[in-house]
């Protein structure tokens, strides 16, 4: 939900979506509002082809080799969407495990309908960051 859709929508009608919606809907929302403090995109809104920022959970890391050389792949979910951040010739880097928050920038890619940032800038953020 953007934060002018936010500001159009009246109090008592937030509160009671906030009130039926269940928890998991209530988890994304929260996550997307957490990546975008943290300055990151939502996942569902970058276009193919551009330089992104991206903050959010890792649900899944795997080593997934491609074409014969090592490749560390993690699905990083921000509440909107998720975006693969894979890792060409790694097969393992401190920290980046299901769970944790990352901050990752790159170049966004479409590789066979799922959005991707091969080799991106990332952060590990704690879980105490603001």
């Amino acid at each position: 939900m953007s934060k002018s859709s936010v500001l159009s929508t009246p109090l008592w009608r937030r509160a009671l979506q906030r009130f039926t919606a269940s928890e998991s809907d209530l988890a994304a929302e929260e996550a997307q509002q957490d990546a975008v403090r943290h300055g990151g995109t939502p996942c569902q809104a970058i276009p193919n082809r551009t330089r992104a920022c991206v903050c959010g959970t890792l649900r899944s890391v795997t080593l997934r080799p491609r074409g014969g050389v090592p490749a560390l792949e993690a699905e990083l979910f921000d509440g909107s969407g998720s975006v693969a951040l894979v890792w060409l010739g790694r097969r393992r880097i401190a920290g980046v495990e299901p769970g944790r928050r990352v901050k990752a920038r790159g170049l966004v890619a479409d590789d066979d309908g799922q959005r991707v940032i091969f080799n991106p800038d990332y952060e590990l953020l704690s879980a105490e960051s603001p």
